[in-house]
């Protein structure tokens, strides 16, 4: 891994994502170790821990959908994994990597529910007690399936950045681990291994697109993408009412935005962290915004075309395919369906709204 220096303030807060320890050395946002950028090793080492405990995840390429798209489509199916969705393998190479003593004091997240399910799982193979905030409104059925995972849940704050604030302030109070959901290099080297089975299995990809949350998903797509094929091009995807990373990318600053609207739990993130903008800004091809109405659409496409579900954020990359077709005609692209998890309100309101494409 390479140590990264500190973050310039944030314009918009007049604050960093990474704070400094008493040896002057950038920190992650608990303050437990050195904020470092994953490289390519530290993804092949993430591979050994995470391949002990889950199936490497298809990637299919339906020709049905490569039809209304217009080019050869190779979906990576993140959804299928045991908690619905990628953050599941960060969460494990993560709490593989705690000491026994950092265990033993008990980890504690902030999440919209997928990466919230990851750190719950992986604390239950390693032993740990896990505590996840949540926003007040999270999906019923990722706050179901975190507390059945062990977790304790707490429901506080508005949105997923209210939530962030409110489990590093529980963090410091109790002496509970904090594990942020961006500025971690362990969690983005094992979101990471999911491109590393992509670009094995489709190794002449031409375009990769991926959904942009807090921006771990694409940190991993672009160190792995880029090391294996510095030519292929990386286009991060996030929602027209949620466009934090974008902004941020467009504007070479850390911005914090007052409002996330998008019904995509997955991408409602309001601010850029540093960690991911440190990997993004000068690695991205671009960053493509999608409205709510086209994630809909995508969800629907992909039901109808390949029998598979998806949730708003896990629908992302695919809406992106549709709306860019014409300038990816003749190539081979990439899609991470992120997630699967959608409530049946959810897929209802999709029926109700749009059709497939």
């Amino acid at each position: 891994m390479v140590s990264i220096g500190a973050a310039a303030p944030n314009q918009t807060t007049g604050q960093t994502d990474l704070a400094h320890g008493p040896d002057g050395v950038a920190r992650d946002a608990g303050g437990e170790r050195p904020a470092v950028i994953p490289t390519m090793l530290d993804v092949l080492r993430a591979r050994l821990v995470v391949n002990r405990y889950l199936a490497p995840t298809p990637t299919l390429a339906p020709l049905s959908l490569a039809e209304r798209l217009g080019f050869s489509v190779h979906l990576k199916c993140e959804n299928l994994q045991p908690t619905g969705a990628f953050k599941i393998r960060g969460g494990v190479n993560l709490l593989s990597q705690l000491t026994p003593a950092e265990r033993s004091r008990g980890v504690i997240t902030a999440s919209t529910g997928n990466h919230g399910q990851s750190i719950a799982y992986a604390a239950g193979l390693f032993a740990a007690r896990a505590v996840v905030y949540a926003p007040d409104g999270a999906n019923p059925n990722k706050v179901a399936a975190m507390r059945r995972l062990g977790a304790e849940v707490v429901l506080d704050g508005v949105d997923f950045d209210a939530s962030c604030a409110a489990a590093q302030a529980r963090a410091a109070a109790d002496g509970l681990y904090f594990v942020h959901p961006a500025n971690e290099p362990r969690l983005i080297a094992g979101v990471a291994t999911y491109s590393l089975e992509l670009m094995e299995a489709v190794p002449d990809l031409d375009t990769l697109l991926v959904p942009v949350g807090g921006g771990s998903g694409l940190c991993g797509a672009l160190v792995v993408g880029k090391a294996i094929n510095p030519r292929l091009e990386v286009i991060g995807v996030q929602a027209t009412g949620a466009p934090a990373v974008r902004e941020s990318w467009r504007r070479r600053e850390l911005l914090t935005l007052a409002a996330a609207d998008t019904f995509a739990e997955g991408v409602a993130t309001r601010a850029a962290f540093d960690l991911p903008a440190r990997i993004i800004w000068d690695r991205v091809d671009d960053i493509h915004l999608v409205s709510d109405a086209e994630m809909r659409r995508a969800i629907l496409t992909l039901l109808e075309t390949t029998g598979m579900l998806a949730e708003g954020a896990g629908a992302a990359a695919l809406a992106a395919a549709y709306a860019l077709r014409g300038r990816l005609a003749g190539r081979r692209v990439g899609v991470v369906l992120s997630g699967g998890n959608l409530t049946l309100d959810g897929l209802r309101r999709a029926l109700a709204e749009e059709t497939a494409w």
